[in-house]
């Protein structure tokens, strides 16, 4: 048994009742943007899943758009769903590849006003027991804005999946909680 083990008979120690989860909200409002030059609603069958994912899971959808892969489309989609009282998270999915038109990690990482690292660093471990080597040309990343939580993950409908059930289902609640805390 090594020293950073219990022992067999003593349960592990869990961070599920962690005080900070606990006062965690259950419902996080959440807009989707989908950066793609050829997608549409019908055809955009990954923010279609984000959607039908956090709905399944107890939070609101408050908005889902499309916007081209444009640096300046997506900030001021960024900026239109942080606006909104309501938004406390939002997750673009799309563009985080390293095609020169990929360029949502690029946009996006400069408006936050903090990144949380270990969202990118997390993904990309889930993606390569998946998917092996080829996660490495995944830009996911996660970070903060006014108090708003903001969520960068690539389309395809696997990824999503991955992404959303891995990281972002169980700890959208905490994140909203924290992320909305004043010193």
């Amino acid at each position: 048994m090594s020293r950073s083990e219990p022992p067999k008979d003593e349960p592990k120690p869990s961070h599920s009742g962690h005080h900070h989860r606990q006062a965690a909200p259950e419902r996080v409002p959440t807009a989707v943007v989908t950066v793609s030059d050829t997608r549409d609603l019908e055809s955009d069958t990954g923010g279609r899943l984000v959607e039908s994912m956090l709905a399944e899971a107890g939070h609101p959808v408050c908005g889902r758009t499309i916007v081209k892969d444009e640096p300046g489309a997506i900030r001021e989609a960024l900026f239109a769903a942080l606006a909104a009282e309501q938004t406390r998270a939002v997750v673009f999915t799309g563009g985080t590849g390293i095609a020169p038109r990929d360029v949502t990690p690029d946009t996006l990482e400069p408006e936050l006003e903090r990144v949380i690292p270990g969202f990118g660093e997390l993904f990309r471990m889930l993606s390569y027991e998946d998917i092996g080597s080829a996660a490495l040309l995944s830009r996911a990343l996660a970070g903060l804005r006014g108090g708003k939580v903001v969520f960068v993950i690539p389309g395809s409908r696997g990824a999503v999946r991955l992404a959303l059930e891995k990281l972002i289902l169980p700890e959208l609640g905490h994140l909203a909680g924290e992320a909305r805390k004043t010193r």
